[in-house]
């Protein structure tokens, strides 16, 4: 699948899409939820991204992503803090994206956890990456994203983290 990278225009969002997340770098940490421990939950007591299922049939997949992370952490997030994303298959072939954004490490002061998750927190890189603990395709699809920006021109290219 294509990157759409938002600083170089995007492309047109499919609508065969189920859900996204968002990979939100707060300053140089990823913010986290632990999910809950709810019998039958995919995932119970992992790290996880903010993000979740389709709700608006006219939204895109953005709009998704930022709207969870709203009411996941009590964040409002511009769509032009977002600056990566792809459109993923999962194990049911149903689309799903995967975001990457950033904002100032002062943003985590706003964060509030809503009703889902046990507890938020920022997490290094390397920590996200290492843990047995994350949600395990957020690590390929964070890889997916460096070496896409990698392939970018240098003005193209996110800020470093």
């Amino acid at each position: 699948t294509t990157p759409w990278n938002i600083r170089r225009g995007g492309v047109q969002m499919a609508d065969d899409w189920m859900g996204a997340k968002l990979a939100l770098y707060i300053g140089d940490e990823i913010a986290v939820l632990q999910r809950d421990e709810t019998p039958g939950l995919l995932w119970a007591g992992a790290w996880d991204l903010p993000g979740g299922g389709r709700e608006d049939v006219d939204a895109d997949a953005l709009d998704c992503a930022l709207r969870e992370t709203r009411e996941e952490l009590s964040l409002i997030i511009p769509r032009s803090a977002v600056i990566w994303g792809r459109r993923y298959v999962n194990s049911i072939g149903r689309g799903t994206w995967f975001f990457v954004g950033t904002v100032p490490a002062a943003v985590a002061n706003d964060i509030t956890l809503g009703d889902e998750g046990q507890r938020w927190a920022l997490m290094p890189q390397g920590v996200f990456l290492a843990s047995a603990c994350v949600v395990p395709q957020f690590k390929d699809r964070r890889t997916d994203y460096l070496e896409g920006v990698e392939s970018m021109t240098p003005t193209e290219r996110p800020p470093a983290k």
